[in-house]
C-alpha cells in the first residue's frame, strides 16, 4: 500500500492507493502545531484491508515528526484514537 500527502495551504489528505483504488484522510491545519483530521473514506473495494487504520497510523507518525498535534474530528479517527493508548501523545482532548 502506497501512503502519499498533498498539502495546499492549510488543507490537507493523506491517500493510501491499493489494487488501483484510493482511500483518504483530510485534514486542516488551524495553527502550526494543531491539525484537525476531519473525514476519512475508503471505498467499499477496500473495506476490511486495513486502509484507514493504515491512514490513521500515518497521521499519527506525521505528527510525531512535525510535533504538532491531532484534533480527531472525524468519527473514525476518534474511534481509533480511543483503541490505541499509545497514540495519545500527539492526540488533543
Amino acid at each position: 500500500m502506497e501512503i502519499a500527502q498533498e498539502e495546499t495551504n492549510a488543507k490537507g489528505r493523506y491517500t493510501a492507493t491499493l489494487d488501483g483504488h484510493t482511500g483518504e484522510m483530510t485534514y486542516s491545519r488551524s495553527s502550526p502545531r494543531l491539525v484537525i483530521v476531519d473525514h476519512t473514506f475508503v471505498p467499499d473495494a477496500l473495506r476490511g484491508r486495513g486502509v484507514g487504520q493504515a491512514l490513521a497510523l500515518y497521521a499519527v507518525e506525521e505528527a510525531r515528526k512535525g510535533g504538532w498535534k491531532i484534533i480527531p474530528l472525524c468519527p473514525f479517527m476518534r474511534a481509533q484514537t480511543t483503541r490505541h493508548a499509545e497514540w495519545r501523545d500527539v492526540i488533543e482532548g
